[in-house]
């Protein structure tokens, strides 16, 4: 499948390399060198994918993630030269799928790209919201219903926008209520074949998903923390 990447990065010679790269792999390529124009091309153009640096002009890639998240869950893969942990989980928790310090090597890129590809579009993960659900598809717990078919994820009746690693963390916890997920079964969630262990990582996607689902955060119903070892969604008795 032909996929559509957006490389928003003011830097030409990178831009260049990873469009070389992503072409040899027969990849729609799409480029902006500041935050306004990828965000005009996103909204004009089905872009599959968004490799996005954070210091460009216009608009900063922290504030088009957030903007992106609004009504996208598209995979985005965050490559930048600020490369504290501070900016890597700051990128993290707007939204972002992955991150990548420079200097990069591009072949890891390219792996990254076709991990999170594979994961969002081969696993099915990306919103169809014209397929109907059938009541097999349909993950129900408390107040949230996770509809495997069109992937949508409610709340009360209200839909919750999530990111491609939030909604694979929730659909496999939702799965199994009750069973705890170790942090690393749940970074080779997020990562697959390139997961490297990062527990500030996995904190702050199930930070950002416990912002989304849990009517107060700091005191989970749905997700609960075991302390040493990772994670499980509590079951919820049925009336």
């Amino acid at each position: 499948m032909g996929y559509k990447i957006l490389i928003a990065e003011d830097d030409e010679d990178i831009i260049k390399l990873i469009k070389l790269y992503l072409e040899n792999e027969k990849y729609e390529v799409f480029c902006a060198t500041n935050g306004i124009d990828a965000l005009n091309i996103v909204e004009n153009n089905d872009i599959d994918l968004l490799v996005l640096d954070i210091m460009m002009p216009k608009l900063n890639g922290y504030e088009v993630t957030k903007k992106i998240r609004e009504n996208s869950n598209m995979p985005i893969l965050i490559l930048s030269a600020k490369n504290l942990h501070s900016d890597k989980i700051l990128g993290l928790d707007l939204g972002a799928d992955d991150y990548i310090a420079k200097p990069f090597n591009p072949l890891e890129v390219i792996a990254r790209i076709k991990s999170l590809l594979r994961r969002c579009y081969n696993l099915n993960i990306k919103i169809d919201k014209n397929k109907s659900a059938e009541k097999g598809n349909i993950l129900e717990i408390g107040q949230l219903v996770l509809n495997t078919q069109n992937f949508t994820v409610t709340k009360d009746k209200e839909e919750i926008i999530l990111t491609p690693s939030e909604y694979k963390i929730l659909v496999t916890l939702m799965k199994s209520p009750g069973r705890v997920y170790t942090k690393v079964q749940i970074g080779e969630i997020i990562k697959g074949d390139y997961f490297i262990s990062d527990d500030n990582t996995i904190m702050v996607h199930i930070s950002k998903l416990r912002e989304k689902i849990e009517d107060n955060p700091k005191n989970p119903i749905y997700i609960k923390t075991i302390r040493g070892v990772g994670y499980k969604f509590e079951k919820f008795k049925k009336n």
